[in-house]
């Protein structure tokens, strides 16, 4: 697709991802048989040990280069978020309705129920939540502000980046 930056990039790490789960297998069928070590063992793992680590190595370099030259539109992330009418917090109105006390399958049922009438209806669900006297008798309004607050949601998001930065320290690419 033309309007993409590195899609052959991002689907060769697809594709290798592949790879490294075929390599599980061979991998598990050992583990059976540990206490009968012959030479089948250290055939595959011969193998699919160095193979495996060589490729993850490879993908970790990979994503990290294609990570590093990522260009971000937040106003355009904003925008998809809105598009989507609010229901990207209904993780966070379970979270808060189980919080509450109430049961997870109801909680469940409370919020698929707004949900699915904002999604067909192409209406705000945040605007539907606070008008259920079901999600009210449990959450008040200042709970249900901060079920909608974005910047609750992605609070965490610079931590997660700095842990995985550490997990990666900068080296020379080995590619261009």
């Amino acid at each position: 697709m033309p309007h993409k930056r590195n899609p052959v990039l991002s689907e060769n790490l697809t594709g290798l991802a592949r790879v490294i789960r075929a390599a599980v297998i061979p991998a598990l069928e050992d583990v059976a048989l540990w206490h009968e070590r012959d030479i089948s063992h250290s055939s595959a793992e011969r193998i699919v040990i160095p193979d495996a680590f060589l490729a993850v190595d490879y993908m970790l370099d990979r994503f990290t280069w294609i990570v590093d030259g990522l260009v971000v539109y937040p106003a355009r992330m904003l925008r998809n978020l809105d598009a989507s009418h609010g229901l990207v917090f209904s993780h966070r109105l379970l979270l808060a309705l189980v919080e509450s006390g109430l049961g997870r399958s109801e909680a469940y049922r409370l919020v698929q129920r707004n949900a699915m009438q904002a999604w067909d209806e192409e209406r705000d669900f945040r605007a539907l939540v606070s008008a259920d006297p079901e999600i009210a008798a449990h959450l008040d309004a200042d709970a249900l502000a901060d079920v909608f607050d974005l910047e609750a949601t992605v609070r965490h998001v610079d931590t997660v980046f700095e842990r995985l930065a550490a997990l990666a320290p900068k080296e020379e690419p080995v590619h261009v």
